[in-house]
């Protein structure tokens, strides 16, 4: 695959676009549920001048959000207007390359503070809204404009890298995060913490991992955090001679370290088990077993070798075995041995999982990702699923070929509806139309297809994560 970030060159899916836009009124085919009440705002890279180097995460975020309201579907995207994407648009071309890094340090257009992208998750907590990505701090906007208010450090208390997949307890309201890197580039430091429900940082702790690893996502279960550090490494080393700075180095096998949430930091223990890669988990939880033992299980999309990057010398990987499938990791708390197991539980390729988030850290029994028909590593998404685990049952559904999906987003029907009762939304890219829909699905009746589908003009690049708001609407003129 081509992950150029140059709009002339990067593959259709992915290739910016270059506007904003406001439509009051969008064509909905079917009919929108009376009870699907709010806004879905979705994130992902969208550079706005061609950039040196290419890779898929590179590229400044933008924001597209459809509202549904009375039947009535209204969209605005913007650009995230961080320091340097604003440095950029006043000096008329990039500053930075697909790194992030200066194109020339001593440009003296380049803006003081580095705020960096925020192009990877969209994500509301204690009444505001916050566009993230991993390497810095959240970037507020303002959820009925999408206008950016700036990078927030909630007084001064956070410091660093700051997660693209925090986790919210739904019993307590926290948000639990973390950073790696945190002492800097590609050091084995990881930061992580708490903002209680009102939106303070009670939290913020440091611990040293086996090695530096690029640690996407994290879990949290009632009593415990989970931290993946896998062997997708990063090395100053490496990139100071020109090889990869971040590369695949199975020989370092899996370390997963697990922490009680309110122990201190040295009271992590590490877990080892075969080389892989995890960019998502979809949810994890804890259990009892027959022995009295203290489980702890995560169901995550597992790759057998890392995509996007190479070995540490610059070859490829095997794109066959970059490929994600669900697969469960289990972790006996009271057990001698420090290995961990890990049970594939289908061989369907997909990635994006979500569930129903009301049940993060707990037990559940729905799952959805978006799935190929195929197994075939960095092609995109045609299909969704339906991991039904309390029946035992699976379900897909599928766009016609040559479509691509997003991730889905689950929205439950009511505040108290049973787990998995409700819809799930995802942006459709319609390659021959070369535009874009929002489709509202029955999430326990995928196969049925879509309830409503809401038409855009214009395409939705393909980007990586988005929030549902409920009962929040944008304010368009």
């Amino acid at each position: 695959m081509n992950l150029s970030t140059n709009p002339a060159q990067r593959p259709g899916p992915y290739a910016p676009i270059s506007f904003e836009a406001d439509s009051p009124f969008l064509p909905v085919q079917g009919e929108l549920p009376e009870g699907l009440q709010g806004t879905l705002v979705r994130n992902g890279p969208n550079p706005q001048f061609p950039q040196q180097g290419a890779h898929l995460f590179s590229g400044d975020g933008m924001l597209h959000a459809i509202s549904l309201q009375a039947g009535r579907a209204s969209y605005r995207n913007r650009w995230v207007r961080t320091a340097g994407w604003r440095a950029e648009r006043a000096a008329g071309h990039s500053l930075y390359n697909a790194m992030g890094l200066p194109i020339d340090p001593a440009d003296p257009a380049l803006p003081a503070l580095d705020e960096g992208v925020a192009n990877t998750h969209v994500l509301p907590h204690a009444g505001r809204l916050f566009a993230l990505e991993e390497a810095h701090l959240p970037i507020e906007i303002d959820a009925a404009t999408l206008a950016t208010r700036g990078a927030c450090d909630f007084g001064g208390r956070l410091r660093g890298p700051f997660t693209a997949h925090p986790k919210t307890d739904p019993a307590t309201g926290e948000l639990h995060f973390f950073g790696y890197s945190a002492a800097g580039h590609f050091t084995p430091d990881i930061s992580f913490g708490t903002l209680d429900a009102q939106g303070q940082v009670t939290r913020c702790e440091r611990f040293v991992a086996p090695y530096s690893s690029m640690v996407h996502d994290f879990a949290i279960t009632e009593h415990h955090l989970l931290f993946p550090v896998l062997p997708l490494t990063g090395s100053m080393a490496r990139a100071q001679s020109g090889l990869p700075p971040w590369a695949w180095e199975p020989e370092l096998g899996a370390r997963v370290g697990i922490l009680p949430r309110n122990a201190p930091a040295g009271d992590i223990r590490w877990f080892e088990g075969e080389a892989c890669y995890v960019f998502h988990f979809m949810n994890a939880w804890e259990e009892i077993d027959a022995r009295g033992h203290r489980l702890l299980k995560a169901d995550v999309m597992r790759f057998d070798e890392a995509p996007l990057f190479p070995f540490a010398d610059g070859r490829p990987t095997d794109r066959q075995r970059a490929v994600a499938r669900l697969v469960r990791w289990t972790f006996d708390l009271d057990g001698k041995s420090d290995a961990f197991a890990q049970e594939p539980l289908d061989d369907l390729a997909g990635e994006f999982p979500r569930i129903d988030d009301r049940f993060t850290g707990r037990a559940h029994h729905h799952g959805w990702y978006a799935c190929q028909r195929e197994a075939v590593g960095g092609a995109g998404y045609e299909g969704l699923v339906h991991h039904d685990t309390q029946r035992g049952r699976r379900a897909t559904w599928h766009l016609p070929p040559g479509d691509r999906l997003s991730e889905p987003v689950f929205v439950p029907r009511t505040p108290d509806a049973p787990e998995g009762e409700g819809w799930l939304l995802s942006m459709a890219q319609r390659t021959q139309e070369g535009r874009s829909d929002l489709l509202v699905l029955d999430a326990q009746d995928l196969a049925s297809g879509p309830l409503a589908t809401v038409q855009l003009s214009h395409r939705v690049p393909a980007g990586f994560h988005g929030s549902w708001l409920p009962g929040r609407f944008l304010h368009l003129d």
